[in-house]
């Protein structure tokens, strides 16, 4: 099924399914504008204005907005301290989609890989321009010839995945860092996961039952995947709970995410990971 979108007054054909993009598009945004943001995104805020779509129809709830700040909040901050130690690193975005990292980040000595689906990248380019430094693939992240026109590094490499691999089956996502790890002797790799329960029933969330979005993998313990492959090393587990920015929330927002974290099923819910990889 497709939608016709209109950007700049110029209709694009983009499928329902792919209409996930614009979940934390819109939810960056709606909390960029709050006067006590956990994370300030003004290129979101501009491209929702530019965009014609009714966002409404997504049907986004609040704390699905407040989700999508703290998530990025910290993923960026991770980003920051790999950077400031390894700054002249290759940064790979996968399921880039419409989201400004680069930007927020502003670290002009990485190259930076920012990946997506053609019809994604299409749109990204009207509000993103490509750089000496920043560069754009067009690709499903699952055909991989796409590494192949990434630079070889023995340096540091730093990939993240942001509201990604929950719609790859295990498979994928295996073969994925494995063809990583013949491309680079050793890399970072930072995403966010559900829990196997959570990827089992979260379909029925307002935004993906709107969208028709399958979710295909959760994990529970994160030392499983360190047995899929003995090159494979877990660092960190982040919960939302976790957060400093949660002060800056409503009483009864802080309540929920504090409460939250006393409970393990309830902090595996939704969670950051932090892995490194190594050829040998």
């Amino acid at each position: 099924m497709t939608r016709d979108l209109i950007v700049d007054k110029e209709k694009i054909t983009f499928t329902k399914e792919k209409e996930t993009l614009f979940i934390p598009l819109y939810g960056k945004a709606m909390e960029s504008k709050k006067a006590n943001a956990v994370l300030i995104d003004k290129k979101a805020e501009e491209i929702i204005e530019l965009i014609d779509y009714d966002f409404s129809k997504l049907k986004i709830p609040q704390k699905t907005d407040i989700m999508m700040g703290l998530r990025a909040k910290k993923i960026d901050d991770y980003t920051k301290e790999f950077l400031l130690r390894n700054p002249r690193s290759i940064v790979l975005h996968l399921g880039c989609g419409l989201d400004s990292r680069y930007s927020r980040i502003g670290n002009n000595n990485a190259d930076w890989y920012e990946l997506d689906f053609p019809e994604v990248i299409d749109i990204k380019k009207r509000f993103f321009k490509e750089t000496g430094r920043l560069h754009f693939l067009a690709s499903s992240v699952t055909e991989l010839e796409w590494i192949c026109h990434v630079q070889e590094s023995e340096g540091s490499v730093l990939v993240l995945a942001e509201g990604l691999l929950m719609y790859l089956n295990e498979d994928e996502i295996r073969s994925l860092m494995e063809a990583l790890s013949e491309r680079f002797s050793h890399y970072r790799f930072i995403f966010d996961c559900f829990s196997k329960l959570t990827a089992k029933y979260a379909g029925g969330h307002p935004s993906l039952k709107r969208t028709g979005a399958v979710l295909k993998w959760g994990i529970d313990d994160p030392l499983e995947m360190e047995r899929w492959d003995k090159r494979i090393h877990f660092i960190e587990e982040w919960g939302f709970s976790d957060s400093d920015e949660i002060s800056k929330l409503s009483f009864g927002n802080r309540f929920m995410f504090r409460f939250m974290g006393y409970f393990k099923a309830a902090r595996r819910a939704h969670r950051i990971l932090v892995f490194d990889i190594d050829r040998q």
